[in-house]
């Protein structure tokens, strides 16, 4: 079966699409349904970035469900969906059947102006002080990222975010390629984490970049210019280990 087309690598904006149901299983442990679509925005979870929420809507109908969750399972994106919803699971659309698919839009664009302020907080923290990712992790509005810092202080801090602010302020564009891996990986440090978590099976990498500040692997969804992040206030820090310090951040609207 041919994959379907998975536009939150192309094209981050599109939240609601048209589609034809492929497959429909039943998940183990709760028996609620999971479902295969010929197309979808769902963007499936990675990186840190959470899977998206939504609902598949059938015209024919207006039967609706809920879509709690998405994964990738053997390279297509699967949409799980929650038990309780307009109809019971049993009368779930078939394969074949047409279905209308929207995330919710408001908690994707958080999420992607929180992932692209975690890349600026990255590039700013590799480019003025040479340190590397050990972690990270984000929700709606709020994310943390772990570095290779020996020593931590509200001083140190209060510098990084004011720096953070700076570029987001600078509106700097935000392109996303796709390129072979061997040309990939003649970019110097495209890998800002501590340890490689791309396969050696990838034929292709996918790229972010913050013109003039940023570039690094990485396959999340991201918005097109530094701007529309808002502003970044640093919520937190604490030590993790000798050499592994957390920063804490929130997104706020400017």
């Amino acid at each position: 079966m041919a994959r379907g087309l998975q536009l939150c690598y192309t094209d981050a904006y599109a939240h609601r699409v048209d589609a034809t149901v492929t497959s429909v299983t039943l998940r183990e442990g709760d028996g609620a349904p999971s479902v295969a679509l010929d197309r979808t925005v769902f963007y499936p979870g990675g990186g840190g970035q959470p899977a998206d929420e939504g609902v598949l809507i059938r015209p024919r109908d207006g039967a609706t469900w809920v879509v709690r969750s998405a994964h990738k399972e053997d390279g297509e994106i699967v949409h799980d969906l929650a038990l309780s919803g307009s109809i019971s699971p049993e009368a779930l659309a078939a394969a074949g059947d047409d279905v209308t698919v929207e995330i919710d839009w408001p908690r994707r664009h958080l999420l992607m102006r929180t992932h692209t302020a975690l890349h600026v907080l990255c590039g700013v923290v590799w480019r003025d002080y040479g340190a590397q990712v050990t972690g990270g992790n984000m929700e709606p509005g709020a994310g943390r990222m772990d570095f290779e810092f020996e020593r931590m202080s509200a001083e140190l801090v209060g510098e990084i975010e004011a720096r953070v602010n700076a570029e987001i302020a600078a509106a700097r564009e935000i392109r996303v390629a796709v390129l072979p891996r061997d040309e990939a990986f003649a970019i110097p440090d495209l890998i800002r984490t501590k340890i490689n978590l791309l396969p050696p099976g990838i034929a292709e990498i996918r790229t972010v970049e913050i013109v003039g500040l940023d570039l690094q692997a990485d396959g999340g969804t991201h918005v097109a210019t530094t701007r529309e992040v808002g502003v970044v206030r640093v919520t937190g820090y604490e030590s993790k280990g000798r050499i592994n310090k957390r920063i804490r951040i929130a997104i706020e609207d400017a």
